[in-house]
């Protein structure tokens, strides 16, 4: 396969950009290296005294042992490195806070601090003792063989919906805000079976009762040669790819549209005759929708490849990759 020199991207603005040279990983991590800064960080209100935060798990090496959540400057929560979501309680209502993240890996090494993101907790309410209704008609369905996608009806509330809680089993697992009625569950294992439920929660903390059981087995799943998922569940969809010419040298122009996922795809990998050639690496929180990707492929003409791309998913697993597109360089 021909080496593909990439010189530069044109993509909303702040994205990073890496390129493995056809390789499967970038090198070995120097020893004394700390973990990087958690991707994908994000804040919502769950009640006028709690905000939940959530980020990408980290992959690759150094492991992380685990995170530690930060107000500000102040440290006020640790979970382990298995755990990429927690809720912070006792906070004031109708307050503005700025969190983030920080890895610390097995020997104490503790690395930077993620974005900051913000959240106002909801004014509190007088003396609202009264639950939410409880969530109906809760439906869900696979995503591919590692994920699961979970609806329900708006619950009633005499002081408003603030958020609803997502169970797997009689454990807490996730939390949107209140003006969802689905999410994406990410993270699971191939060819296993899900119980989940979903709870309402007000601004006062009243917590409505479980609404029935949505039960979900995920499908075994192909995997491709490097064990990933090549299922359909969480691919990017739409995926167009062409070529244009411009002062003698030919580029590979791709559009695609995201998959839908709770939380922040901040890395993607794109693969030209099934191996990889360069990682998409956010700077920044990317919008939601479109994605547009151009890179330098040689000079050229007449020269035909085969282009797929594949999500690295806020759980830190790789999605299905996209369906496969073939291009020759000099052809529309």
């Amino acid at each position: 396969m021909r080496r593909v020199l990439l010189r530069g991207a044109v993509v909303w603005g702040a994205l990073l950009t890496m390129v493995s040279c056809g390789l499967t990983g970038q090198g070995s991590d120097e020893d004394g290296r700390p973990p990087g800064a958690p991707a994908g960080v994000t804040a919502a209100a769950g009640s006028a005294t709690s905000v939940h935060v959530m980020w990408n798990r980290a992959s690759g090496k150094p492991e992380v042992a685990r995170y530690e959540v930060y107000r500000g400057t102040t440290k006020v929560k640790e979970v382990p490195g298995s755990e990429y979501m927690v809720d912070i309680t006792r906070l004031k209502p109708s307050t503005r806070y700025a969190f983030s993240v920080r890895a610390r890996d097995a020997d104490g090494r503790l690395g930077p601090p993620s974005e900051r993101v913000r959240a106002t907790t909801p004014a509190a309410t007088a003396a609202d003792a009264r639950p939410p209704s409880r969530p109906q008609r809760p439906g869900g369905k696979p995503a591919g063989s590692r994920a699961a996608q979970l609806s329900w009806t708006r619950s009633t509330d005499d002081q408003g919906v603030a958020s609803y809680d997502i169970y797997q089993g009689s454990t807490k697992i996730h939390s949107v805000g209140g003006a969802q009625t689905a999410t994406v569950v990410t993270g699971l294992r191939p060819g296993t079976r899900y119980s989940f439920t979903v709870r309402a929660r007000d601004a006062a903390d009243n917590v409505s009762s479980a609404s029935e059981a949505v039960r979900i087995t995920t499908p075994a799943g192909p995997a491709d040669t490097k064990g990933s998922d090549t299922g359909t569940g969480m691919a990017p969809s739409a995926f167009r790819a062409t070529t244009h010419r411009k002062d003698g040298a030919y580029y590979l122009d791709l559009s695609w549209t995201q998959p839908q996922v709770d939380g922040v795809i901040a890395e993607y990998q794109i693969q030209l005759d099934r191996k990889p050639v360069t990682s998409l690496v956010w700077g920044a929180t990317p919008p939601p929708g479109r994605a547009t990707y151009s890179f330098y492929v040689g000079r050229e003409a007449g020269l035909t490849q085969r282009v797929r791309i594949r999500a690295k998913l806020p759980d830190g697993t790789w999605g299905a990759f996209s369906t496969e597109r073939t291009v020759t360089t000099g052809q529309p």
